[in-house]
């Protein structure tokens, strides 16, 4: 009796998992069957959906365990591809201006808008570089998210104190410097929080050198992606006196 039971329990169990497995499968048959999509449909797509794109590499955070994670744009828009599933030798190929055609899934998180579950292929096409748009007067405003993984530049920035302490920046860890640098700037009154992202410029590189020899008061010029967490975060690429 006891064994009837048993078998019971696990055919009702495997029958409550055949709709979770059909719907799985139907969204991969569906992201598999998708046409391509401009710029625009895939901002008109509802978080989850399966989207399909071509874009152009601009830069890439650190390979890691067959993933590797893309800031792209093509002259219509931009988008940030999160932990795509890359080969080591397909990783190295991931130079700027190399177009990429990904499937994926539409998501959200913390207001940032990505492509997660992605895969991607190469497409033959001659390069493209994106030049950063200058958003500084749209800072503060509804219109800056339409720049969302765009890469953009700051001008005329002062640098502010980070926190009590009166440093111009601070190390998510201090320790050994091994992850995010962040400070903040002003204009016109308001003061945001930026940041360099360390898995896509670490501690050797010229942005982060730069920023740890920033001091309260210096005006800057910055350039970088408009990344989104709770509102604007860009991971800076480039900082400079101001021109």
């Amino acid at each position: 009796m006891k064994k009837m039971i048993s078998l019971i329990l696990v055919l009702a169990l495997a029958l409550c998992m055949v709709p979770v497995f059909a719907e799985e499968e139907a969204a991969e048959e569906e992201a598999s069957e998708l046409a391509l999509m401009t710029y625009a449909e895939y901002a008109e797509a509802e978080i989850d959906a399966p989207v399909y794109v071509e874009t152009y590499v601009q830069a890439t955070q650190s390979w890691w365990e067959d993933k590797i994670t893309v800031y792209a744009q093509s002259e219509d828009g931009a988008y940030f591809i999160y932990n795509m599933a890359c080969s080591q030798e397909d990783a190295e190929k991931l130079v700027p201006g190399a177009k990429i055609a990904v499937k994926g899934f539409k998501s959200e998180w913390s207001g940032e808008v990505e492509i997660t579950d992605a895969t991607f292929e190469f497409v033959e096409a001659d390069p493209f570089i994106a030049e950063a748009e200058d958003v500084t007067a749209k800072l503060g405003t509804d219109e800056l998210i339409d720049d969302q993984n765009k890469l953009v530049a700051f001008k005329g920035m002062t640098v502010e104190a980070y926190d009590e302490s009166g440093a111009a920046f601070a190390y998510k860890n201090a320790e050994n410097k091994t992850d995010d640098l962040y400070f903040k700037v002003s204009k016109d009154g308001q003061t945001y929080d930026f940041c360099v992202e360390f898995y896509l410029c670490g501690n050797d590189t010229e942005v982060y050198k730069a920023v740890e020899a920033l001091n309260v008061g210096d005006v800057i010029d910055l350039e970088g992606f408009l990344y989104w967490y709770n509102g604007a975060n860009p991971h800076i690429t480039k900082v400079v006196p101001a021109a």
